[in-house]
């Protein structure tokens, strides 16, 4: 067990989800002298959330289903556990009075209750990807004003925030960050065209949910992350590079003006990222396994195919025009996914739904407010379920 040097309060959005069950999984191994919960929300896993409350003494439990409030309530009758369901209920857990937030719900549902959080003053460990894709200049600037700190979860942007030299910033040049290439990384045009949903979610190397082992297979997550990049460290968007590097060992690099690359590197175990984002500036012991480089023997790396995997060009150009346009492609790629997963479009189709989208709103103004936000990405999921059908 890590001994603790305090006691601080966490509250962690999306504790059902992948990232928040490993959150969770770190929290118990650094032990209650290290972390209280404050509060826990999920979605539709009322079984799993209510066990997570009561293992985990939570004051507060939130479904995001309004519907299954009574299920909720019914599952932690007894236990003293206040409960609460909807947007209302997320945004009363993201402002209980909870030194670190993780922020783990999937999609823009997490928008809100994360900016809640950011504007009241807490550390945010960022896993949600629409915080910044969507709303990247008014969810940096809420954070600064707030006086929270902004700690990066994914596993890039975490090897990034690890080995990025403050000190230096006047020297960086660039950052690389890697790509397993997912499961398709090898097959042709033609045979990603028939991919199905069940097929495209057995991500190689990672252990996530359906929705993110999608992503990862059409490398629309890489995209998102390179618009999280741009907005966390402050690049330009020529300074963000993406390399597909199969082993998915080096989670990330740095590359600086005298051309020196700093990379970070470890087995592919989320815990590694949010160990480091919970502990934050100190590094806890945790049981995760260690690199044997004699048994890796190699580190692959090679050049992204944009004519197979088209999201990495979309973020370019998302990046480019700046403004609403992140929010323009994560809501119109959402809605494809969806799709796809229904079996109503095919893998392929869910770039090209999302690009028709971006050419139809290219000249939206730039977000002054998060109802501007909101309104792109509704817009923008308009248009993609219109063309769909």
């Amino acid at each position: 067990m890590a001994s603790a040097q305090h006691s601080r309060s966490i509250t962690v959005l999306g504790s059902t989800g992948s990232i928040g069950v490993s959150t969770l999984d770190v929290v118990k191994h650094l032990g209650r002298e290290t972390f209280e919960v404050a509060a826990l929300t999920g979605s539709s896993n009322i079984a799993l959330l209510a066990e997570q409350a009561r293992n985990f003494n939570a004051k507060l439990a939130v479904t995001a289903d309004a519907n299954r409030y009574n299920d909720l309530k019914d599952a932690l009758a007894g236990t003293g556990i206040e409960v609460a369901a909807g947007r209302s209920g997320l945004i009363e857990a993201a402002e209980m009075d909870a030194g670190l937030v993780m922020a783990a719900i999937v999609g823009t549902a997490g928008l809100a209750p994360t900016l809640a959080a950011a504007k009241r003053g807490a550390d945010i460990a960022l896993a949600n990807k629409e915080c910044l894709v969507s709303a990247g200049d008014l969810f940096v600037e809420a954070v600064k004003q707030g006086g929270g700190k902004l700690l990066p979860v994914d596993s890039e942007h975490n090897a990034i925030f690890q080995v990025l030299e403050e000190n230096q910033r006047h020297a960086l040049e660039r950052v690389i960050i890697t790509a397993s290439g997912g499961p398709f990384r090898t097959y042709t045009l033609e045979q990603m065209a028939g991919v199905t949903a069940d097929v495209a979610r057995a991500h190689p190397n990672w252990s996530m949910g359906l929705k993110i082992s999608i992503d990862s297979a059409s490398m629309f997550n890489k995209a998102l992350e390179m618009i999280e990049a741009k907005h966390l460290f402050g690049l330009a968007p020529e300074q963000v590079e993406v390399i597909v590097h199969p082993q998915s060992i080096i989670h990330s690099m740095v590359g600086y003006t005298d051309g020196s690359v700093l990379a970070q590197l470890g087995c592919p175990d989320m815990r590694t990222a949010i160990g480091y984002a919970l502990q934050y500036p100190q590094r806890a012991s945790l049981p995760i396994e260690r690199l044997d480089f004699a048994k890796l023997s190699r580190l692959d790396f090679e050049a992204p195919d944009e004519t197979r995997f088209p999201a990495l060009r979309l973020a370019r150009l998302a990046m480019t025009r700046g403004g609403v346009q992140g929010a323009v492609l994560n809501g119109a790629k959402e809605v494809a996914l969806e799709a796809f997963i229904a079996g109503r479009a095919g893998f392929l189709t869910m770039a090209d739904l999302t690009e028709k989208v971006m050419i139809e709103l290219s000249t939206l103004p730039a977000a002054s407010s998060m109802d501007d936000v909101f309104a792109a990405d509704t817009e923008a999921r308009r248009l993609a379920a219109q063309h769909i059908g």
